[in-house]
């Protein structure tokens, strides 16, 4: 199954597969959230978003249905909306994480402050309200 950037029409599919794996989805009616996903038109594998602010982003909504998981999407749907953030030179990348801190560091993210988050990404609502202040903050600088 090839990786596609997803349209209006899967996002009810989006939705209840972040609700599955107990991700955020009360602001993705007000926030921009560009997402990749792999599907077969019948079964939504797994699911990445990208919010962007200016030259960071947020990445976002990581989620694999469990029936696809231990076979490598995760790694796939990170490396490409890092390969799209760089295309829209995006120069940083944050997230904020409660269950894959030790996923993101084996792909290079690094554990930061949440203070030290830009000020753009800390004002999203993910920051704000969405996710608790036990999640771990993590970023990486794109070449």
């Amino acid at each position: 199954m090839p990786l596609r950037p997803a349209t209006d029409d899967d996002l009810p599919r989006i939705t209840a597969l972040l609700r599955q794996s107990a991700l955020p989805v009360d602001d993705l009616a007000d926030a921009t959230v560009h997402f990749l996903l792999e599907d077969d038109d019948t079964e939504l594998a797994g699911v990445i978003g990208l919010q962007r602010f200016d030259g960071v982003a947020l990445l976002r909504s990581l989620a694999v249905a469990p029936a696809h998981r231990r076979g490598g999407l995760g790694g796939r749907l990170v490396a490409a909306l890092e390969a799209r953030a760089r295309d829209l030179g995006i120069t940083e990348l944050v997230l904020l994480t409660q269950t894959a801190e030790a996923f993101f560091l084996r792909d290079d993210y690094q554990r930061i402050r949440r203070d030290d988050a830009p000020a753009a990404v800390q004002a999203s609502a993910e920051f704000r309200t969405l996710c608790p202040a036990s999640a771990v903050c993590m970023a990486k600088r794109l070449p």
